[in-house]
C-alpha cells in the first residue's frame, strides 16, 4: 500500500467522481440558451385551460405529447422545434404551422385511408390531413361507439387521430380567427362597427326601423368571434377583479365589449404579440409579451405566480433529472461490487440521495401545483411508487450497508420514473380529478396508504430478483447473504401488509361514503384484496415453517405479479367503477414483466444453484 496521504488523496477523488458527474448532469440539462424573441415571458404566461390555470409552456408541451408523441417537434430538414416555439407558431401562424409534419400516424389501416400504405413517413402536416377530415371524422364517431376494452387497434388509432385533429384546430383558433392576417386592425375596425351596429341589431329584433348595412356588419363579426369561442381551446382573458373565477375566450371577451365598452387590454395585447410574431418582428413580439406578463399579473397576481413556477418545474424536468442520476448511482454501486471499495459506496449514496431530493421536490411541487395528496391518477402513482421504495431502500442500506437496499433505490426509483414518462403521453398529467377522487381526506388517507403498500411489495420483489440473479450468475450468495436478504424481504413483507390492509379498508369507507356501499367486488377492490390476502399467505407460510428461504423469494416475486396486475391489469379490463383509468398500450409489456417473474420463480424452485443454506428458514 502507498503512504497514508496518497490513500486519502485516492479516496477523495473516487469519492467526488459521482457526485461532479450528478453536478455537471443537473447543470446541463438547466443551462438554456438565451431568448432573443420574447418566448421566456409567453412561456409563462397563464391561461385556463382543462379546468385549471396553466402556462402556455405546459399547454405546448402537453399538446405536442398527445399529438406528436414527444415534447419537441422533429422537422423534416433536421433539428426540431422546441414546445413554445411551436405553440407561438400553432397560435400566431396558422399556415405554417398546418405545413410542419405533427400528427404521428403508425396504423396501416389509417394510412390506407389516405391512399398511403407505401408512405415511410411516420408525422404528417395538418394540410395533409385537411382533404379528409370529414371521413376521419365519420370513421372516429363509429369507433368511438364500440366499447373502449373491445376496439381493435384501428378504431383505437382513428379516435386518436381524430382527437388529435379536433384538439389542433381548437388550439390554433384560441387567440385568433382563422385567416387572421392583421387581427389588431381586425379588432379596430370591429370597435368601429359596434356603436352603430350594436343598437341596430337590437331594433332589427324589436322589430323598428334600423341600419341594415350596420347591423350586417356588426352580425358578420359576431358570427366571426362567436364561432371562435365556441371552438376555442384556451381561455386567456382572466376576470375583471383578482377575486373573479371566470376566464373567458377570446371570442366571448370581445362579444362582451358590446356591454362594457371598448376591446379588452387583453385581448388587443395578444393581438399585438400575434401580429409581430406572424411577421417577423422579434422586438415588437418581446415587448408585447412583457407587457402581457405584467398586464396579467396586475389582475391576477396569484394565477401568474402559480404559471410562473409550473414552467420553472417544466424547464427543471426534475423526475427526467432523478432518473439519470438513479441510473448513475446504480453503476457506482456496481463499482462499488467489482472492487470493494467502500469509498464508492459512498459515492453511490451521494448520488442515489441527489436523485431522491430532486425526486422528493418534484413531488412537492405537483402537490403545491394541484393543492393534492400526491397521488390523484395513474401517474403520480408511479411517481409515489418509485419515491416510497427509494426511500425505503436507503432506509435497508443504513442497516445493511451492503449496497443492496441502494440499489433498489436506484433501480425502481429509475423504473417508477420511466413508467411515469411514459403515462405523461396521455397529456397534463395534472389534470382535473374524476368526480369521485375528488376528496381530498380519502385521497391522503386511502390512496397514499395502498400505494405505500405497492412500494413495499415492489421492493420485497426486487430483493427476491437480486437473491436470484446472485444465486445464478455470481457466487456473492452465500449462507449470510441469503439470511440477510430473506430477512430483508421478510420485513419489507409486513410492512406491505400493514399498509395494504390499512388502505384496503379505508377504501371501503370511501366507497361507502361514495357509492352507498363497502364492498362490490369492484375489479380494483379484488386487486388490493388480492394483495393483502397474498401478504398474510406469505408471513403464514414462513411463520409456520412450510417455506424457507427458496419458498419466501418465490412468493415474493409472485407478489410482483399480484401488486402490478392490482395497480395495471385491472384498469385494462375496461370494467367496474374505477374503469375512468383504462388503458390499454400497456398489456404486452404488462404480460412480459409477468412472464419474467413466472420464469425468476421456476428458476427459484428448481435450480440447484439458489439453495445457499437448505437448512435455513
Amino acid at each position: 500500500p502507498g503512504p497514508p496521504s496518497s490513500n486519502r488523496m485516492k479516496n477523495r477523488l473516487l469519492f467526488w467522481i459521482g457526485p461532479v458527474i450528478a453536478l455537471l448532469w443537473v447543470v446541463f440539462n438547466l443551462v438554456t440558451r438565451p431568448d432573443i424573441e420574447g418566448l421566456a415571458e409567453f412561456a409563462r404566461l397563464p391561461v385556463l385551460e382543462g379546468g385549471r390555470i396553466k402556462p402556455l409552456d405546459t399547454v405546448g408541451r402537453t399538446s405536442l405529447i398527445i399529438l406528436h408523441g414527444r415534447q419537441t417537434l422533429r422537422l423534416p430538414e433536421g433539428g426540431v422545434l422546441p414546445p413554445n416555439r411551436w405553440l407561438a407558431e400553432a397560435l400566431f401562424n396558422a399556415p405554417l404551422a398546418d405545413s410542419r409534419p405533427l400528427f404521428a400516424i403508425n396504423n396501416p389501416e389509417v394510412l390506407a385511408l389516405f391512399g398511403w400504405e407505401t408512405q415511410k413517413r411516420k408525422y404528417f402536416s395538418f394540410a395533409e390531413l385537411e382533404p379528409s377530415l370529414g371521413v376521419i371524422d365519420a370513421q372516429g364517431e363509429m369507433a368511438a361507439s364500440v366499447e373502449s376494452a373491445r376496439r381493435t387497434p384501428y378504431q383505437t388509432a382513428i379516435i386518436n387521430l381524430r382527437n388529435g385533429l379536433y384538439l389542433y384546430q381548437r388550439l390554433k383558433n384560441s387567440l385568433r380567427p382563422a385567416g387572421a392576417e392583421d387581427f389588431s386592425g381586425e379588432l379596430a375596425d370591429f370597435a368601429s362597427v359596434v356603436p352603430a351596429g350594436a343598437p341596430a341589431l337590437v331594433a332589427k329584433r324589436e322589430g323598428k326601423p334600423y341600419d341594415e348595412a350596420a347591423c350586417n356588419d356588426f352580425l358578420a363579426f359576431a358570427k366571426r368571434y362567436g364561432g371562435m369561442a365556441q371552438t376555442a381551446l384556451l381561455l386567456p382573458v382572466p376576470p375583471p377583479s383578482p377575486s373573479g373565477t371566470t376566464w373567458l375566450p377570446v371570442g366571448e371577451a370581445l362579444l362582451c365589449m358590446v356591454a362594457t365598452g371598448g376591446i379588452p387590454e387583453t385581448v388587443s395585447d395578444y393581438a399585438s404579440a400575434g401580429d409581430c410574431w406572424r411577421h417577423g418582428d422579434a422586438s415588437g413580439f418581446a415587448s408585447a409579451t412583457r407587457g402581457l406578463a405584467d398586464l396579467l399579473f396586475r389582475k391576477t397576481p396569484d394565477a401568474s405566480r402559480h404559471a410562473a413556477f409550473e414552467e420553472l418545474f417544466n424547464r427543471i424536468e426534475p423526475f427526467y433529472q432523478a432518473m439519470g442520476l438513479y441510473v448513475l448511482g446504480f453503476l457506482i454501486l456496481c463499482a462499488f461490487w467489482l472492487r470493494g471499495d467502500g469509498v464508492l459506496r459512498s459515492s453511490a449514496l451521494t448520488v442515489i440521495v441527489a436523485a431522491l431530493l430532486l425526486h422528493t421536490f418534484g413531488l412537492a411541487a405537483r402537490m403545491w401545483l394541484q393543492g393534492r395528496p400526491p397521488v390523484t391518477n395513474l401517474y403520480s402513482s408511479a411517481v409515489f411508487i418509485g419515491w416510497g421504495t427509494a426511500l425505503f431502500g436507503l432506509f435497508l442500506e443504513r442497516l445493511q450497508r451492503d449496497g443492496i437496499g441502494a440499489a433498489c433505490s436506484a433501480i425502481i426509483g429509475f423504473v417508477t420514473l420511466i413508467i411515469a414518462q411514459h403515462l405523461a403521453g396521455r397529456g397534463d398529467t395534472l389534470e382535473m380529478l374524476q368526480a369521485v377522487l375528488d376528496t381530498n381526506i380519502w385521497l391522503a388517507t386511502h390512496v397514499v396508504a395502498i400505494t405505500i403498500g405497492y412500494s413495499a411489495m415492489f421492493l420485497a420483489g426486487l430483493l427476491a430478483v437480486i437473491y436470484v440473479v446472485r444465486g445464478l450468475f455470481t457466487s456473492s450468495l452465500t449462507p449470510e447473504a441469503g439470511r440477510s436478504l430473506s430477512r430483508m424481504i421478510y420485513g419489507v413483507i409486513c410492512f406491505a401488509t400493514l399498509f395494504s390492509f390499512v388502505g384496503t379498508v379505508l377504501g371501503g369507507i370511501w366507497a361507502d361514503q361514495s357509492w352507498g356501499r363497502f364492498w362490490g367486488w369492484d375489479p380494483k377492490e379484488n386487486g388490493a384484496l388480492l394483495i393483502v390476502i397474498w401478504c398474510a399467505i406469505t408471513l403464514h407460510a414462513r411463520l409456520g415453517g412450510y417455506i424457507r428461504q427458496r419458498g419466501l423469494v418465490a412468493m415474493a416475486l409472485f407478489g410482483n405479479v399480484v401488486t402490478a396486475f392490482s395497480w395495471f391489469g385491472v384498469n385494462m379490463l375496461g370494467v367496474g367503477l374505477h374503469s375512468y383509468g383504462f388503458m390499454d398500450r400497456a398489456v404486452p409489456w404488462l404480460a412480459a414483466f409477468m412472464g419474467l417473474q413466472i420464469a425468476l420463480i421456476a428458476l427459484t424452485i428448481f435450480s440447484p444453484r439458489i439453495n445457499p443454506d437448505p437448512g435455513a428458514k
